[in-house]
């Protein structure tokens, strides 16, 4: 500083110093301060009060917007915080995990311990970066929440901790209000006080909506993101995929990768710019490290999408549904029982809809575990085999023929597995446990023969008529055998289940119909039986009102397998909840249906069904030998097939048929509709037996119980053989319940003589010309009462005159001599042969040639009439009735032979006479024809039907009855039966030699 710089500042400093020590400055100063202290004081009193009434305003606001909030406790916020929907899983048996129902979001729970530290530092770094410092609220973030509200700005960055987001999602409501604002930080404060870090941060991990999994579905919760996203679980996620799950609450559809089919989108920037933002700030947060993140900022997390999945109900459509109907009934009687009701209060319309409602809602927001008792492994060989077989046969007006099946184990009731149906998306209708249908003449054993025995009225001996019946049930029911044909006269139950003769059936069902059969049914499961169900005769053959489904059908099958006790057949074992509570558990409740020796005597037919009978030809089908014992079924014009079979082990069936009801008849690859079936059948147990051989092909046989014993009987009467049932040869022997073996000696024949006219037969009288008399055993009516015979049309017709039967005679009418002598006959002579007519007078008998006014010939009635001509000469014939009484003689015709020499002629005549019938080759003449009316007798001979020729024994009889009819009548409907009536009937008759034939 130089002098005149001193100088000046000197000068500066004086006058400043005399300035502040004048009188008249200091009163200025003290002036001022006076005024200025007073404003300071004034502003400071003001700004206190005025914050003052702020706050206390401010307050006031804050209680009444929160004055309607409940004080809640820490169980209360507990509930509503952890009350959140999880998805039902389903297994198969053995705990083989199937998937998860079908819900409208689907979540799966995870514990924090099982979450990637990667996954928790990102949404703490991306959601809540003071999550462990605040106590539930960030004061800052609020105030600039509310200053970004108020000023309207285009950017609001939100002032919600994660323990807010959680009472927003869990107990609040997404409203945007202050005064919802102002309950979440009530609520927030109180869950800090009463929860740790780790457990709200728990279930916030739980409770995030976070987009869609590759399914499509709508997802919540990290460990169904890391499933449904990744493929992972949510404690193996890399650093970029937690990045990923950590960025979608900001906007999960926005940034989840999959549409709302399954598919990848096409554009998946959004979530990966999302992703790298919650990188960075996990790096500013220092969560991870620069490596870490440049590393993590450049990953590929496109690769880590896992393609479309489907869910359980698109891979298993009919087994998810199946599990969801079946746990919503379980359940709905479980929440009933709870708010006190019976299950028997559930028949009421209006409160079981109520249950179902909210077992439906329950089951899938509860998070249960349902167990099934279905075996994966087969389940999923018998869809294979379902939809590779060739052999269903022809779709008709649009409709393929459709398929069911089940498999169940006899002792538990367990389903093992079942068919549904050929193809989900054509058709919903679980075949096998949800469509009603006719089962045809699988009825028989299980409303005919098995409460028959049971109630000591049918043996396998026991003994019914087979020839056409008429039956009145409102109107006359007239029962028919497959192709209308197959009548043998009389036949054993043994041999009628053996061989699906309907009559039979029908005829041993009329003799425990009073009983009420049906109930029964009622005791195996039926569950849709009407009370004219009880009474119709044709139920016998499988006619039910409204018909039964495969599963109750197979089930029922099970019982004469559980020597007589029915075990209802289920498939959820167990539901537990997501606490690990076992809220249901399936127990078996057995049934007695029948004895024990009933169950194995019917049993014991159903073998030969199998072995020998109409189901003979799946036996080469089978790739094992068990000792099996079934039926077949067809129900009214071919509209169904079925097989149905037990073993010791299990019992299965299959069903064929059109979902609108139409005829399965007609060859298809060479094979009739029952074949196809059995075949089908065939195919899905080999398929069973190559997963669980031991399940399907037990050891063990049926064993035979005690009470049960071997007698012989009359094959017609089904009593104790007589001397006159023994010289017929009709005497057989089979199995009975001890108390109900045949205990009455046969009285069923009378020896005697008959006379034939044309097919029928009847007692000869003392006055009858022996050389029309043929010896034999003759029917005595009045025993044949107990084998239906008032039922039949023609009991001339039950015994057919055969080789087999003894030449027995079945008639109960008498020829009656009409008084007079024959009138005389009109023959012809062609080719050496001189023909007849039958007399048109009924109580003719026989006829006689003459040849130049000599005998050379006795002919019956009942043969062909017809005579071979075996030299020249003149002929003439006479007519002789029952009493002997002779015709004139007819015309007289003559031979263009040359004539032999009369010693020859004389040899000739005596040896003729010394016959008693001449055997032609001309064929029988027509069996329908009739003998003419008798006008002076009041009763006229009853009208017979002649029986097909039966030529071979019971064992060797070839059991395919109508195979020739079949061939030749492909597309006809059944004969012979009342189409009101839904009558039933079988084809189905096979051997071995009839299906190499075949096949």
């Amino acid at each position: 500083m130089n002098n005149n710089q001193k100088d000046r500042f000197q000068t500066v400093w004086k006058q400043l110093t005399r300035f502040f020590q004048s009188e008249k400055t200091h009163k200025n100063a003290r002036v001022t301060y006076q005024v200025i202290w007073n404003l300071t004081l004034i502003l400071i009193i003001v700004g206190i009060l005025g914050f003052s009434f702020a706050g206390g305003v401010g307050a006031g606001y804050f209680a009444a917007l929160v004055n309607d909030e409940p004080v809640r406790s820490k169980e209360d916020l507990k509930k509503d915080i952890y009350n959140y929907e999880e998805t039902s899983e389903v297994y198969f048996a053995d705990e083989v995990y199937l998937g998860k129902l079908k819900s409208d979001l689907e979540r799966e729970e995870v514990s924090i311990d099982k979450v990637s530290k990667h996954l928790k530092n990102a949404v703490i770094a991306t959601e809540d970066e003071y999550f462990y410092e605040h106590d539930g609220v960030v004061p800052k973030a609020i105030l600039r929440a509310i200053y970004q509200e108020f000023s309207n700005a285009t950017v609001q960055s939100g002032g919600s901790t994660l323990t807010q987001q959680l009472i927003k999602n869990q107990v609040l409501t997404n409203e945007v209000s202050f005064d919802r604002k102002a309950k979440e930080i009530l609520l927030a404060l109180r869950v800090e006080k009463f929860f740790e870090k780790e457990e709200i941060l728990e279930t916030y991990l739980n409770v995030s909506t976070l987009g869609r999994n590759s399914s499509g579905r709508n997802i919540a919760g990290v460990e169904s993101a890391a499933e449904g996203i990744f493929g992972v679980e949510a404690k193996d996620l890399t650093l970029p995929q937690s990045a990923f799950i950590a960025g979608l609450p900001q906007s999960p559809f926005g940034y989840t990768p999959y549409t709302q089919q399954g598919k990848l989108k096409e554009n998946q920037e959004p979530g990966i710019n999302r992703m790298k933002t919650v990188l960075k700030r996990m790096y500013s947060n220092g969560y991870i490290t620069k490596e870490e993140y440049d590393k993590a900022r450049t990953y590929d997390i496109t690769k880590d999408f896992i393609g479309k999945t489907e869910m359980p109900s698109e891979k298993y459509p009919w087994l998810t549904y199946e599990i969801e109907k079946r746990s919503i009934e379980i359940l709905s009687v479980s929440l009933a029982k709870d708010d006190g009701y019976e299950e028997k209060d559930l028949e009421n319309d209006d409160l079981k809809e109520q249950y179902v409602a909210l077992a439906d809602r329950k089951l899938r927001q509860n998070g249960y575990q349902i167990y099934t008792t279905v075996n994966k492994k087969i389940y999923d060989k018998m869809q294979e085999v379902t939809k590779n077989y060739p052999n269903y046969g022809y779709d008709k007006a649009g409709e393929p023929v459709e398929a069911g099946a089940i498999l169940i184990e006899n002792k538990t009731g367990k389903i093992i597995s079942f068919v549904g149906g050929r193809d989900f998306k054509r058709e919903q209708t679980n075949h096998a446990t949800a469509s009603l249908r006719s089962n045809g003449s699988t009825m028989k054993p299980l409303l005919v023969y098995g409460p028959g025995i049971e109630l000591g009225k049918i043996s396998p001996g026991s003994v019914s008529a087979n020839v056409p019946i008429s039956i009145p049930a409102g109107k006359m029911w007239r029962p028919g055998n497959y192709g209308g044909g197959s009548y043998t006269g009389v036949t054993t139950a043994r041999e009628a289940l053996k061989n699906s003769y309907n009559i039979p059936a029908a005829l041993f069902y009329m003799k425990i119909i009073n009983n009420r059969p049906a109930s029964y049914l009622e005791k195996m499961g039926f569950s849709t039986l009407t009370e004219g169900d009880y009474s119709n005769p044709a139920m016998s053959l499988g006619a039910m009102t409204n018909g039964v489904t495969v599963e109750e059908n197979v089930n029922a099958f099970g019982t004469f397998a559980n020597s007589g006790d029915f075990i209802d057949a289920y498939m959820i074992d167990k539901i537990v909840s997501k606490d690990g509570e076992v809220i249901y558990e399936h127990k078996a409740k057995p049934v007695n249906v029948f004895s024990p020796q009933a169950a194995y005597l019917t049993l014991d037919m159903m073998r030969d069904v199998v072995n020998s009978g109409t189901a003979a030809s799946v036996r080469n089908r089978l790739a094992f030998s068990s000792d099996w014992a079934g039926k077949t079924g067809t129900s009214q014009n071919y509209q169904d097939a079925w097989f149905v079979a037990t073993n010791p082990n299990v019992s299965f069936g299959t069903w064929l048929g059109y979902d609108t009801p139409k005829s399965l008849q007609g060859t298809y690859n060479g094979l009739e509709y029952n074949k196809r079936n059995m075949y089908y059948w065939a195919d899905l147990i080999n398929a069973a037996y190559k997963v669980e051989p031991k399940l399907v092909d037990p050891d063990k046989r049926f064993e035979m119980p005690g009470g049960i014993v071997s007698r012989s009987f009359c094959g017609v009467s089904g009593l104790l053989p007589s001397s006159s049932c023994q010289k017929a040869g009709l005497v057989k022997s089979d199995l009975f319940i001890a108390k109900y073996a045949p205990s009455r000696a046969d009285n069923s024949f009378i020896d005697g003589q008959y006379v034939s006219v044309g097919s029928k037969r009847y007692a000869a009288l003392p006055q009858t010309p022996g050389e029309f008399t043929s010896g034999g055993f003759m029917l005595n009516p009045e025993s044949f009462g107990d084998i239906g015979l008032k039922y039949v049309d023609d009991p001339g017709s039950v015994i057919p005159g055969s080789e087999k039967s003894g030449g027995v005679v079945g008639t109960k009418a008498k020829l009656n001599d009409n008084g007079k002598a024959p009138d005389p006959l009109s023959i012809t002579i062609s080719n050496e042969k001189i023909t007849w007519g039958l007399h048109h007078e009924g109580d003719v008998v026989g006829y006689r040639v003459y040849k130049d006014g000599k005998k050379v010939a006795s002919i019956n009635a009942g043969e062909n009439l017809v005579y071979k001509v075996g030299s020249g000469g003149s002929y003439y014939v006479t007519a002789v009735d029952i009493v002997g009484k002779e015709s004139a003689p007819s015309q007289h015709v003559e031979s263009g032979a040359k004539k032999t020499s009369s010693k020859e002629d004389s040899t000739k005549n005596k040896d003729d006479r010394g016959k008693d019938k001449i055997v032609n080759e001309v064929k029988k003449t027509d069996s329908k024809e009739e003998n003419g009316p008798d006008k002076n007798t009041d009763k006229q001979p009853e009208k017979d039907i002649q029986p097909e020729k039966e030529t071979e024994t019971d064992k060797e009889k070839d059991p395919v009855q109508d195979k020739d009819q079949n061939k030749e009548n492909t597309d006809k409907e059944i004969q012979g039966n009342d189409k009101d009536q839904g009558t039933v009937n079988d084809q189905e008759q096979e051997t071995d030699k009839a299906e190499d034939e075949e096949e």
